[in-house]
């Protein structure tokens, strides 16, 4: 095939040193975004690993989990990590008791936690999903101030949930 300046030796000649000038510097680019994130994430309590690190500042809330209307579990040892990373917003055991640690006071939040989870939120209908806190309905939904003691109920529908098949076979009243 006849590639268009290929057959000019000082065009070949300048095509390539572009090629490997683009190359070099989108490596560079690459590796210097990489040591800045590096550096930018170091202390952020969201990113980090807490195994080596002193933390004094201690939360722990309950949450249950209710995604179309049933209970969902919370599974144990979420925000530990392959690698023996322990993150800062953890589970020990699948009883639904979240714990959060830092160096200092930190505003958590439950989308923190749910993040660090991987839960598909974005599969979910925020328009019908909400959260409460102590019994009450909060306004900030997933960026609900995660408080030391406090009791969390997360109701969520998934974006495929038909809500008719819930009434499909009930009386005509309900």
């Amino acid at each position: 095939m006849f590639w268009p300046g290929m057959n000019d030796p000082a065009k070949r000649k300048t095509i390539f040193k572009f090629l490997i000038l683009t190359a070099v510097v989108a490596i560079s680019a690459a590796a210097i975004s990489s040591l800045v994130q590096g550096q930018l994430y170091l202390n952020d309590p969201l990113r980090v690993c807490i195994n080596d690190r002193d933390t004094p500042y201690r939360l722990s809330a309950t949450l249950e989990l209710y995604v179309d209307g049933q209970r969902a579990d919370i599974p144990a040892n979420i925000g530990a990590t392959e690698g023996d990373c322990q993150r800062t917003m953890y589970t020990l055991s699948d009883d639904g008791v979240i714990y959060a640690e830092w160096e200092e006071p930190y505003p958590f939040e439950i989308g923190h936690f749910l993040w660090m989870w991987d839960f598909p939120l974005k599969d979910m209908d925020e328009s019908q999903s909400r959260i409460l806190i102590n019994g009450d309905e909060s306004p900030g939904f997933i960026s609900t101030p995660f408080i030391d003691g406090a009791t969390y109920r997360a109701e969520f529908t998934s974006k495929a949930y038909d809500e008719s098949k819930d009434s499909d076979f009930l009386p005509p009243d309900v």
